[in-house]
C-alpha cells in the first residue's frame, strides 16, 4: 500500500497547491509548528463546533478573535473552551451599536440559523431567519476578511436566498463555490449532510473545495485500492467510523442528571422511561428495528397515531446499528420517538455523551447549561471533524494569498 510521505521541508507552496497536503500535515501535527496563524471570527457560533475544527484540538492553528450567538448558554460554552471573546446578543443590534468594535480578521465562518430553510419549516416563506446571511456579509466587510465559510442545511443551495448570497459575495469581490458534504466521509461517525459556501477574494475556492474524502462507505462495494485511484479521496482512506467505534467502551449510564464526574461520564446519564416505554424498547431488540417493527411485533404497544400513519418516518423509534455511522443527531436525540436514537443493544435512548461523540466532540470539551440546553448545543453543532476538513481547504487558500 502506498503511503503519503511528508517532505522534510513541507513548503507553503505545496500546501497551497493541494488541500490534501494540508490534511496530511494537520494529521501529523505539522501545522501546529507553523508560524502562520490566521485570525478567525465565528458568527452564530453555538457551542463552537466550527471553531473547534479550525483550532488546536483538531490540529489547526487558526486563532479565534471574536464570536457571537444569541443563546447565552452556548456563549458560555464557547467562552469556556476558546476564551472570553464570544459576545451574547442579536447580531443586528450589535452591528447597530457603535460602541462595539468588530476586530480585524482573515476568515469569517458561521452558520446563520437554518430553521428558515429546513424541510421541517418548509411553509415559512417569510421566515426572517432566512435573511441572517446579511449581517454575516456585513461582518466580512467590517473585519476585512478575505475568506468566508457559510454553513447551513442542504436546502439552502436550492433557495432564492442562495442566489442573493452569491450575488452579494460577487459584488464584494468574492468568488464562491458550494457543495453538500456528508460528515461520515470525513471521519465523523454520523451520516449528517451540510451545505457549505466558501468565498475568497483573491483565488477561486473551487481549486481546493470540496475537500477530498478521508473515509469511504465499505458497504458500497468499494475497495481502498480502487478508491486511491480516484480524485475524490485522499491517499489511503479509511472506512466510515461507526457507532461501535465511538461508544462501545462506555459503561451503562448512571442516574438521570449531569454527574459530578470526570469525562466521559459527566454527561453519560439516562432518563426515567415509563413502563410502557420500556416494554416498547424490549419489543424491538435487534439493530435497525423501528416503529414499523414495533407495530408488527407488538401492535398493542404501538401508539394509534403510528398505526394510522402508514408511510414515512422509518427512523422513528429506531435502533442504531453497531457497525454503521449514526443518523443525524438533532437537539432532541434523547427522545426515541423523534428519530433513530435507541442504543444498538441496551434498552434505552442514547445519552448526551454518546450524542456528543457521534458529533465528534472530544470528551474534554466543556458543555455548560442545563440538560436541555446542552442537548441543543450538541444537536445544533457542526461536527468538529467535518469542520477541520473544511478548514484544510481554507488554510490552503490562505497560504496562496498574494504577499
Amino acid at each position: 500500500m502506498s503511503v503519503y510521505k511528508i517532505p522534510k521541508n513541507f513548503t507553503k507552496a505545496l500546501m497551497a497547491r493541494e488541500e490534501e497536503a494540508v490534511y496530511h500535515a494537520r494529521s501529523s501535527g505539522v501545522l501546529l509548528k507553523k508560524r502562520t496563524h490566521p485570525k478567525l471570527i465565528d458568527l452564530f457560533c453555538g457551542a463552537g463546533g466550527l471553531t473547534l475544527g479550525f483550532t488546536e484540538l483538531c490540529g489547526h492553528s487558526f486563532i479565534p478573535v471574536w464570536a457571537n450567538d444569541m443563546n447565552e448558554y452556548a456563549v458560555e460554552t464557547y467562552n469556556e473552551n476558546f476564551g472570553k471573546h464570544c459576545v451574547y446578543g442579536d447580531i443586528n443590534e450589535i452591528l447597530n451599536n457603535r460602541s462595539i468594535k468588530i476586530p480585524k480578521a482573515d476568515i469569517v465562518i458561521g452558520g446563520p440559523p437554518c430553521q428558515g430553510f429546513s424541510l421541517l419549516n418548509k411553509n415559512r416563506d417569510g421566515d426572517p431567519r432566512k435573511q441572517l446571511w446579511r449581517p454575516f456579509m456585513d461582518i466580512i466587510k467590517r473585519s476585512g476578511a478575505s475568506i468566508f465559510v457559510m454553513e447551513n442545511v442542504p436546502q439552502l443551495l436550492n433557495s432564492f436566498e442562495h442566489g442573493e448570497i452569491i450575488e452579494s459575495a460577487r459584488d464584494m469581490g468574492f468568488e464562491t463555490v458550494d457543495d453538500v458534504l456528508c460528515a461520515a466521509d470525513y471521519g465523523v461517525p454520523q451520516k449528517r449532510y451540510r451545505a457549505f459556501i466558501i468565498g475568497c477574494n483573491y483565488k477561486n475556492p473551487g481549486s481546493v473545495f470540496p475537500p477530498k474524502k478521508t473515509h469511504y462507505n465499505p458497504n458500497n462495494g468499494y475497495s481502498p485500492g480502487l478508491i486511491e485511484e480516484l480524485d475524490d479521496f485522499v491517499l489511503n482512506p479509511l472506512p466510515w467510523a461507526t457507532v461501535r467505534d465511538y461508544i462501545e467502551d462506555l459503561d451503562p449510564p448512571v442516574g438521570t442528571e449531569i454527574r459530578n464526574d470526570v469525562p466521559p461520564y459527566d454527561l453519560h446519564f439516562g432518563r426515567t422511561p415509563t413502563e410502557l416505554s420500556k416494554k416498547r424498547y424490549r419489543a424491538i431488540p435487534k439493530e435497525g428495528m423501528n416503529r414499523f417493527d414495533l407495530q408488527k411485533r407488538a401492535p398493542d404497544l404501538t401508539p394509534d397515531c403510528w398505526i394510522r400513519k402508514k408511510s414515512g418516518g422509518t427512523d422513528l423509534f429506531g435502533r442504531l446499528w453497531w457497525d454503521r455511522p449514526s443518523l443525524t443527531i438533532r437537539t432532541e436525540f434523547f427522545k426515541p420517538e423523534k428519530g433513530r436514537y435507541l442504543h444498538p443493544k441496551q434498552h434505552r435512548p442514547i445519552t448526551h455523551r454518546e450524542a456528543a461523540r457521534f458529533q465528534s466532540f472530544p470528551d474534554n470539551f466543556v458543555f455548560t447549561g442545563s440538560k436541555i440546553e446542552i442537548a441543543k448545543q450538541i444537536g445544533n453543532a457542526v461536527p468538529p471533524l467535518l469542520a477541520a476538513r473544511v478548514a484544510d481547504t481554507v488554510y490552503s487558500l490562505w497560504l496562496s494569498k498574494p504577499d
